[in-house]
């Protein structure tokens, strides 16, 4: 009898310890991998009722990436960059735009930040004639935020089903292995969207002298949503509080063959030295309603929002050289598609490919647990039933691995929902309809000063005077004509070109 009591017992204390285990899990909160808290786990966002699925749903790209990847595949790549840990302090209140805590006035985040070249492989010279990366890693208490970004407002192309062309034609040869203008300006030949962003790239703001040196810029619009669901577009701006300074085209050669770690060399000499560099953060907002009052699409990638004032809202401030490179610039992995509560995706068609593609290239480099990483893992909490795959040591426990369940579910709040998007019209494979390609170039070029008019001309001519594809040349200097009549003419001079043929073609251009 007394064996039987005994049994009994220890059955209710076995019992009692389960109810207790059940109830930790129902107070606990459903989140992405970065700590996100998620709003429903029952359906994809689609485009209308009836519609397709979307490829911005983060959250379903990521639960399908984590499933896909539960058998440990085989293995591979990525480029040169400078790493740096620092913090973000909020001094704005802006509750009427956005939810995100990370800009509660007075809130203190800690970042890390990657600069990085992009065409150049791991070993190249940083002096390169190249955007340079600015990607910022908010570890935010909604989960990890990344801001990324480059040195520029703008981009080369609109729609991302073009971003493997482009990396494709301005990486190397694939029979040489080198870089060739020739293939460069072959895709920019066809692609004449890129004329404002060659522009940009080509002036001595486009060879900065160091990453303290140099703004950067989210490219894209993103939404804010406030606590009432109420949305605004912004576009996100970090100003150099050291200034902007470049390299002169004729300074370059020199600047390479005494350093060419220039960049990293120069910002953790400033950071050992006490000398911590700072950008000031800025945004651009406009009302949905106001996105079709421009003459070019507002969306578009390759333009500025021009006449919309900037205001202030936080300052980042970098402090401290990481003790081991590899674990900290190397493991860092960064995707837009990482965002908190009150920022979401607008509808830019090149971010809506940079949000699947960069998780993913993320997930395939580094394996399917990267965010497991220290460098990438959240400052809060993450709980989902993502499971297993390669390098796992996440402490998830017990069987319940799924998601409803009775027995241990993970509680999921409305108000994390992302927002409702209205939209029109049918499924399409168009492009847009206000391209307006070439004035901002112009506008731009007009801005610049008489040394550095000439010192875009000739940093451009150096390579587009390279291009042995007569066509090809001809069709970029009637871009940069059409942009500016005195731009295009001293490009034209610069490269021995037939001004009147560059005229001709130029009358032809739209926008």
């Amino acid at each position: 009898m007394d064996r039987i009591v005994k049994k009994l017992a220890r059955t209710v204390l076995s019992i009692s310890i389960s109810t207790a285990v059940i109830n930790i899990a129902y107070a606990a909160s459903l989140t992405n991998d970065n700590g996100t808290p998620v709003g429903d786990n029952q359906n994809s966002q689609t485009a209308g009722p009836a519609g397709p699925v979307l490829l911005q749903d983060s959250h379903l790209i990521e639960k399908l990436q984590r499933f896909d990847r539960e058998r440990i595949p085989e293995r591979v790549v990525h480029a040169r960059g400078t790493g740096a840990f620092g913090e973000f302090v909020a001094n704005a209140d802006i509750t009427d735009l956005t939810k995100a805590q990370v800009f509660t006035p007075g809130t203190t985040t800690p970042v890390f930040v990657r600069f990085s070249t992009v065409m150049g492989y791991r070993g190249s010279p940083e002096q390169a004639r190249d955007p340079r990366g600015f990607a910022v890693k908010f570890y935010t208490m909604q989960g990890n935020w990344d801001l990324v970004g480059i040195n520029w407002p703008i981009f080369f192309i609109r729609d991302a089903i073009k971003f493997p062309d482009f990396v494709h034609a301005n990486k190397p040869s694939a029979v040489t292995g080198v870089q060739d203008p020739n293939l460069a300006f072959d895709f920019f030949a066809h692609t004449p969207e890129a004329t404002s962003m060659l522009t940009h790239l080509y002036t001595d703001e486009g060879m900065p002298d160091s990453y303290r040196h140099m703004d950067g810029y989210g490219v894209h619009a993103f939404k804010f949503v406030n606590a009432q669901g109420e949305v605004h577009y912004v576009k996100f701006h970090w100003k150099s509080e050291q200034g902007v300074q470049g390299i002169r085209p004729q300074d370059i050669a020199t600047s390479v063959g005494r350093d060419w770690n220039l960049m990293t060399d120069d910002l953790y000499g400033a950071l050992k030295a006490g000398s911590d560099p700072k950008w000031d953060l800025y945004i651009q907002v406009l009302n949905p309603q106001d996105l079709s009052k421009f003459d070019f699409d507002a969306l578009d990638d390759t333009k500025i929002w021009t006449g919309v004032p900037e205001r202030k809202i936080g300052t980042l401030t970098l402090n401290r050289v990481p003790d081991n490179y590899f674990q900290s610039t190397e493991e860092s992995a960064f995707a837009p598609s990482r965002m908190v509560p009150g920022i979401e995706a607008s509808e830019d068609r090149m971010l809506q490919g940079r949000l699947f593609a960069y998780a993913d290239t993320q997930m395939y480099r580094l394996g399917a647990n990267y965010n497991d990483l220290p460098i990438n893992r959240p400052r809060v909490a993450v709980t989902n039933d993502n499971q297993d795959g390669k390098m796992n040591y996440g402490d998830r426990q017990g069987e319940i691995n799924y998601e409803p369940s009775g027995i241990a579910e993970l509680a999921q709040d409305p108000k994390d929902k992302m927002v409702n998007t209205p939209l029109s019209g049918t499924t399409q494979q168009e492009a847009i309809h206000k391209t307006l390609d070439f004035r901002q170039a112009g506008e731009y070029y007009r801005t610049l000063s008489p040394r550095d008019k000439s010192d875009l001309v000739t940093a451009l001519a150096g390579d587009l005077g390279r291009v042995t594809n007569d066509a090809n040349k001809y069709t970029m200097l009637s871009y940069f004509y059409k942009a500016d009549a005195d731009y295009g003419t001293r490009l034209a001079h610069a490269v021995h070109a037939d001004l009147s043929r560059v005229q001709s073609l130029a009358a032809r251009l739209d926008g």
